[in-house]
C-alpha cells in the first residue's frame, strides 16, 4: 500500500470511532505500531486534529471533515450483501432504514459500479424470527437506546413463568435465535432471554442510568473472565 493510502486510510479508521489505539490501526493497516505512531504525528503536523497520545488512542476532533467519498465496486458489493443478510434478521423498522440506506448509496455510484453491486450473485433466504418476535426485537431495541426498563413476562426452557423488571442492555443474533442480555432487578445480576420466548413486554417509563457493575462493559468482561477460568480448568 502507497504511503499516502495508508494515511488516507488511518485517518477513515480514526474517524469512524470514537477512540481507536494504535494497535488496532496497526492490525487494520498490517503496519507496525511504531509505523502508526509516526503517520499519525506526520498527519498533525500537517494540521490533520488527530487527539490523543501514545497508549491511551486517538481520535478525531468532531470539527473535522472530508469530502463525500465514492464506494468500490467491491464495497458496493460488501453493503449490498451486508443488507440481504441482515434484513430478514432484523425487526422491521431497521430492516426498511437498511434497505432505504442502501438506495441512497447505490443511487449514487457510477452506471457500471451499481449494476455489479446489484447483480451480486448472493442472497439470503427470508428465514428469520416470527413477526412477534421480530415486534418484541423492536421494542426492546428501542428500549436499550432509550435507557427504559422493561416489564417482562418470561417462559424458560423448564416451562416455568417469571415476571422479571430488567435494565436492557443489548440484543445479541445467534444464527438462529435473538437474546436479550440484561441486568435483571429481580435476580440481582445478569440474565440472558431468549427473545422468541418472552410472553409479554412492557416497556416502562422508568428510565436508568449507567452504575457500576451493571453495564454492558461489565457483562462483557464477566464472560471474558468465565471463559478465561474454563479454558484455564480445561488445561487450554
Amino acid at each position: 500500500m502507497r504511503r499516502a493510502d495508508r494515511l488516507f486510510q488511518l485517518v477513515q479508521l480514526i474517524r469512524g470511532r470514537r477512540l481507536s489505539t494504535a494497535e488496532f490501526v496497526a492490525q487494520r493497516l498490517e503496519v507496525s505500531v511504531r509505523t502508526v505512531y509516526r503517520d499519525i504525528a506526520d498527519l498533525q503536523a500537517q494540521g490533520v486534529p488527530i487527539e490523543g497520545e501514545a497508549g491511551v488512542g486517538y481520535r478525531m476532533r468532531p470539527e473535522f471533515d472530508l469530502p463525500p467519498l465514492m464506494f468500490t465496486q467491491d464495497e458496493a458489493k460488501a453493503l449490498v450483501a451486508s443488507v440481504r443478510l441482515a434484513q430478514p434478521r432484523l425487526d422491521v423498522a431497521l430492516a426498511l432504514q437498511a434497505e432505504a440506506a442502501l438506495s441512497k448509496i447505490l443511487a449514487v455510484l457510477p452506471g457500471a459500479s451499481r449494476a455489479a453491486a446489484e447483480s451480486l450473485a448472493l442472497y439470503a433466504p427470508p428465514v428469520g424470527p416470527d413477526p412477534g418476535t421480530r415486534a418484541r426485537l423492536e421494542s426492546l431495541r428501542v428500549a436499550t437506546e432509550a435507557r427504559q426498563k422493561v416489564h417482562l413476562r418470561y417462559l424458560d426452557l423448564k416451562q416455568q413463568l417469571s415476571d422479571r423488571l430488567v435494565r436492557p442492555l443489548g440484543c445479541f443474533y445467534w444464527g438462529e435465535v435473538w437474546t436479550l442480555a440484561a441486568w435483571c432487578e429481580v435476580r440481582d445480576g445478569f440474565r440472558n432471554f431468549r427473545i422468541d420466548r418472552i410472553q409479554q413486554l412492557g416497556v416502562l417509563d422508568q428510565r436508568f442510568r449507567d452504575e457500576p457493575g451493571k453495564t454492558l462493559a461489565d457483562l462483557f468482561r464477566a464472560t471474558a473472565s468465565e471463559r478465561g477460568e474454563g479454558e484455564r480448568s480445561a488445561g487450554v
